[in-house]
């Protein structure tokens, strides 16, 4: 039936009549969705809260903070269409992206928009290229959706890619730099610093070398000055980063706050744990390279090796035979 379609649309309108279908059909569904996604609500609350700023703030303030906004604002009407409409699909979609260093309010909705972008992209991309393709010769069915529809899936699934990538990245920083923050958290404690001045002072030290890190440590202690409850802060802080060492960390400063022990001692021996970890790790990765390599020396050195020693004995036996033949 697919055959017959597609032979029907070729005999009417010619060798492109596939991709002028598709193109119409893709067409068709954006305008007819368009009007929905423009359409948007007033909320009340933002009515309010515009009102009671334009009121109250100066207005070099106010003409910074609409600047600030500008990046972001174009994308509000679509707020309803770029951000999942579950409450559970957009915690773990902001859940996600604040473990890849986007906090912003804004990122689940610039996430979406950029999938949307760049699918939208190319399929338009892959459609040009296709019918290039097919100018210059006969294509059949499946090479023209293929070379239409695959340059939009990647774009579309791209953003997603490398925001996993982020994780991984900011994930590995934080636990490479987390023993020398313990280091230096133990000395502040032991010197007679609060556990909040520590914090502070950790995450200055550690912006040049890890700036993962300190940034999570400056989220901490700005949280904490606006009174929030120190506990609730940090078991935020163990979910925004999704680091087994880090919930670990957090399980120990709240039982050392519950039931009044040593924050020092508990810290000293939770150091000495992430030190001897960071050893385990740098062995463990060393004890897989020769595995690694493996493949590499079979593929690089044997061949020429096996050349070096074959090739005079398949050369001297070559030249036997051409005198045998000769005889």
């Amino acid at each position: 039936m697919l055959e017959n379609f597609n032979n029907m649309l070729i005999d009417s309108l010619g060798p492109l009549g596939p991709l002028y279908a598709v193109g119409a059909v893709g067409l068709v569904l954006i305008l007819a969705t368009l009007p929905i996604f423009l359409k948007k609500r007033a909320d009340a609350f933002d009515r309010l809260k515009s009102m009671a700023g334009e009121s109250g703030a100066p207005r070099s303030k106010r003409k910074e903070l609409r600047q600030q906004g500008e990046g972001t604002v174009a994308l509000d009407r679509f707020a309803h269409f770029l951000e999942p409409q579950s409450a559970t699909e957009m915690n773990a979609a902001r859940l996600e992206l604040m473990r890849a260093g986007y906090q912003s309010k804004s990122a689940v909705r610039v996430l979406h928009f950029a999938k949307f972008a760049l699918g939208i992209m190319g399929l338009v991309g892959g459609v040009a290229f296709a019918m290039i393709k097919s100018s210059q010769g006969e294509l059949s069915t499946q090479s023209m959706l293929l070379y239409a529809f695959l340059p939009g899936g990647i774009g579309y699934f791209l953003p997603g890619y490398w925001v996993k990538r982020r994780v991984q990245q900011r994930q590995a920083e934080i636990i490479s730099g987390f023993p020398d923050a313990l280091d230096l958290m133990l000395v502040c404690v032991e010197a007679g610093q609060s556990i909040d001045q520590t914090i502070n002072r950790v995450a200055k030290e550690s912006r040049v070398g890890y700036p993962a890190l300190a940034e999570e440590f400056e989220v901490v202690a700005n949280e904490v000055k606006a009174g929030k409850e120190r506990i609730t802060v940090l078991r935020d802080m163990a979910d925004r980063i999704g680091v087994p060492d880090i919930s670990s960390f957090v399980t120990t400063l709240i039982q050392s706050a519950t039931f009044g022990t040593s924050v020092s001692e508990a810290l000293r021996v939770y150091s000495s744990e992430m030190r001897d970890k960071r050893i385990m790790r740098a062995e463990e990765k060393a004890n897989k390279l020769p595995t690694k390599l493996t493949l590499g020396t079979m593929l690089f050195t044997v061949p020429p090796l096996l050349v070096i020693l074959i090739a005079p004995s398949i050369f001297g036996i070559s030249k036997t035979l051409e005198m045998m033949k000769g005889l």
